[in-house]
């Protein structure tokens, strides 16, 4: 289709049609044309399409489809080639199906575990989700289907989440809250993106140009089209203006309306309404060039897959004793109503219509010595005693003991925001009331978010299994027995209390206005700097077998941050059994004098697959942006010339090899000099030093402190006024006390011309 030729024969009436859609799921067509509607679906980790009557939320029944895990769990991998893998399958099946757009990845930040659609969100660290995103976007987009990266941006909470405003400061969005959707539009080359409910700083994401415009696509280069989350329009004239070009779901004709009387009146062009058209075509165009529902869709393959990229994901937290894995002949007590009814998806638009579910249960039907006790209702958080009784019995019979335990769907939830981390309490005293009759206690977890675990220190065995998909139990079942070796690492912190998150004093906001007081300070960012304990940090995993590390090496000592630093370091298997291990690196600047920065900050993971004795290097290059933060003062990324440590962790809190490297930053922060303005600030501005030295030269005397040059000091004075006290008391004052201290030596039109020429100094 040669789309500038089809826009300039559109009548202006058909070009503002186009900016909205047919109906819940579809844009619109002109047919005289040969212009297409095509279907968009949710689906971050499934196909949610709906067929006849549509309502968003699900309540109307989807197509039968296959739930793979949600992304709380896939970050978890720490592997790009996993979700890569599940957004090619994911692309085949919306080919399959006609879906030219599916709705995702949700990318938010995880600001805290209170958020109800955290289980759809990657990770506390933007450049784990960033990482994640891309290779989910290229998997799906392989297969000629977009992506559409949501929520575009800050959208960190549930509650009030259509009208609260994100007052978020400028570093803090750049380094937090944004990069993800930067690596998803450069690396990822999404076709569209979704805007979020929520305002930035008092202004809706759909009516924002500097987010849609300005960022995304001057910026980043994205020639993505943005589409309003479903009911996020404000202002559709000013969304025009802004780089919203599509407004989902279909307003009746309302909308379009008032975009054709705002440019009949002149106050928006008809060129602004044919970028946004052009935007949608072409986009659009790339699906319809390359549709193929002819795609097979093999669901029991799909199902098979899930199975296979959940066990990946899990993460052991714990193994005392050697606990697990399990072993064929042991008799093993599983307790739990999840273990039968297993949660493994969340609740809101992206609930999947499974068209088969594998429980833990299902999946141990061949395994002898296992029996089963109910234990607890999930719909209820008392205890049902005949129930408890019977898992207790259970577990005094039994070698080892599984609980399957968790959130149910009430507690999480797209639409509100959790009220606290508990699991209900019947589910608590179940695993006490076990712990005190068998040693051997494994609690499985299915929950989309950290949860508190008063009962850590009385079990055994702890695994994460997060929503792990249709095809749970598979996965269940291959890590417990040690059919897989697990490899997950937590994406997130699980911190020991709600009231020791970095948010806890704002999250939720008052009243429409949510402050993000905690800056940069997200996740392990904030307990590393604290120095507060978590039950588990960032990026902690356990395997069945042990990894060392050795001969970590730089390519250089020195660098300028123009440069690329190639990093290496040797990863051995010492144990016995083939396993995969994470091999994280963070970058730890050793001092700044310009902002406060993370202890560490997550730049670099791989992960490697090894069999017992193997050796394998893992390599990585750091760019400018590894040591960069984000300066207010340019409104750009800085290197701030210092020493900076190569980290080679286990998880957020624990280096086991570390190297310095010496990176000199080319770029120079702006400094305007006032009178206000410090001689320490001065120091680092070699030009403008000259300038005040030379015309210091001229006054006896320190104009910092006013003690002169022939000033006696008695013992006494010399006991009162150290030398450190001395430097710190000049360092710290303006330019103003060269006034003050200098006994008439300079007045104010002294001071004004030796500013002057600072300023005009290089």
């Amino acid at each position: 289709m040669d789309i500038q030729k089809v826009i300039s024969e559109m009548t202006l009436e058909e070009k503002c049609s186009l900016l909205s859609g047919a109906d819940f799921w579809h844009t619109k067509a002109v047919e005289r044309l040969g212009i297409r509607s095509v279907m968009v679906s949710d689906g971050p980790h499934g196909l949610r399409k709906q067929d006849d009557q549509a309502d968003h939320l699900g309540i109307n029944d989807s197509i039968k489809a296959v739930c793979f895990p949600a992304a709380c769990a896939t970050t978890s991998s720490f592997d790009r080639n996993l979700v890569r893998r599940m957004g090619e399958a994911l692309g085949d099946e919306c080919q399959h199906e006609r879906v030219a757009i599916n709705l995702g990845p949700a990318i938010n930040i995880k600001r805290s575990p209170l958020c109800g659609r955290n289980f759809e969100y990657m990770s506390e660290d933007p450049y784990l989700a960033g990482e994640m995103a891309a290779s989910l976007v290229q998997g799906i987009q392989s297969r000629n289907v977009g992506t559409s990266v949501k929520h575009f941006a800050a959208n960190s909470q549930e509650h009030r989440r259509m009208s609260s405003s994100s007052e978020i400061d400028e570093r803090t969005l750049r380094e937090i809250y944004l990069p993800a959707f930067e690596a998803a539009a450069k690396k990822g080359k999404a076709w569209t993106f979704m805007c979020s409910y929520n305002a930035i700083n008092g202004v809706h994401s759909d009516v924002n140009r500097w987010l849609l415009t300005e960022v995304l696509r001057k910026e980043w280069g994205s020639d993505a089209y943005v589409m309003s989350d479903w009911g996020a329009v404000t202002d559709r004239v000013a969304g025009v203006l802004a780089g919203l070009d599509l407004e989902m779901p279909s307003s009746g004709g309302v909308n379009d309306a008032v975009v054709l009387k705002a440019v009949r009146e002149g106050r928006i062009q008809e060129s602004d309404v044919d970028a946004c058209v052009e935007r949608i075509l072409t986009i659009n165009q790339r699906y319809l060039d390359h549709a193929r529902p002819d795609t097979p869709w093999d669901k029991e393959k799909d199902h098979e897959l899930a199975g296979q990229l959940a066990a990946e994901c899990l993460v052991l937290l714990k193994n005392e004793n050697g606990v697990l894995p399990l072993k064929k002949g042991e008799k093993v007590a599983i307790l739990g109503e999840f273990a039968a009814k297993p949660r493994f998806q969340g609740g809101g638009s992206s609930h999947i219509n499974s068209f088969r579910v594998t429980s833990l249960l299902d999946a141990v039907k061949d395994i002898s010595g296992i029996t089963y006790a109910q234990g607890y209702r999930i719909s209820s958080d008392e205890t049902d005693e005949a129930l408890e009784r019977e898992a207790l019995e259970a577990a005094r019979q039994a070698d080892k003991v599984v609980i399957v335990a968790g959130l149910p769907d009430s507690y999480e939830s797209e639409g509100y925001d959790r009220k606290h981390m508990r699991i209900p309490a019947n589910q608590n005293a179940l695993i006490e009331a076990a712990a005190a009759v068998n040693p051997n206690i494994i609690v499985l977890l299915y929950n989309g978010s950290p949860v508190e675990m008063p009962w850590l220190a009385r079990v055994q065995g702890v695994i994460e299994g997060y929503l792990a998909g249709q095809n749970a139990g598979t996965a269940n079942r291959a890590v417990l027995w040690g059919e897989v070796n697990p490899s997950g690492r937590l994406a997130e912190t699980m911190p020991i209390r709600l009231e020791d998150t970095p948010c806890y004093l704002s999250y939720g906001g008052e009243g429409n206005t949510a402050v993000y007081s905690e800056g940069v300070f997200v996740g392990y960012r904030y307990y590393e700097k604290k120095k507060v304990p978590v039950q588990f940090p960032f990026g902690f995993g356990l395997s069945y077998t042990t990894f060392e590390y050795s001969n970590l090496r730089l390519d250089r000592e020195r660098m300028k941050d123009t440069e690329i630093l190639t990093v290496k370091v040797d990863v051995t298997n010492t144990g016995s059994a083939a396993g995969k291990e994470v091999v994280q690196l963070y970058v730890s600047d050793r001092e700044s004098d310009e902002v406060f920065r993370p202890v560490r900050e997550l730049k670099g993971f791989e992960k490697i697959e090894l069999q017992p004795g193997e050796t394998g290097t893992v390599t990585f290059t750091l760019d400018q942006r590894a040591f960069a933060f984000w300066s207010v003062r340019i409104h750009d990324w800085y290197v701030e010339t210092g020493v900076f440590d190569i980290q080679i962790c286990r998880n957020a809190s624990e280096v086991i090899l570390s190297a310095p490297v010496t990176v000199e930053g080319t770029k120079t922060l702006p400094l305007t000099v006032t009178e206000d303005t410090i001689f320490m600030d001065l120091r680092k501005y070699p030009a403008k030093m000259a300038v005040l030295t030379e015309a210091r030269k001229k006054m006896r005397g320190n104009p910092a402190t006013g003690e002169t040059e022939d000033q006696g000091s008695s013992d006494a004075a010399q006991e009162a006024i150290t030398e450190d006290m001395t430097a710190a008391m000049e360092g710290y004052a303006p330019l103003r006390n060269m006034i003050s201290f200098t006994g008439g030596q300079a007045n104010h039109e002294d001071l004004k011309q030796i500013i002057d020429a600072m300023n005009a100094a290089e």
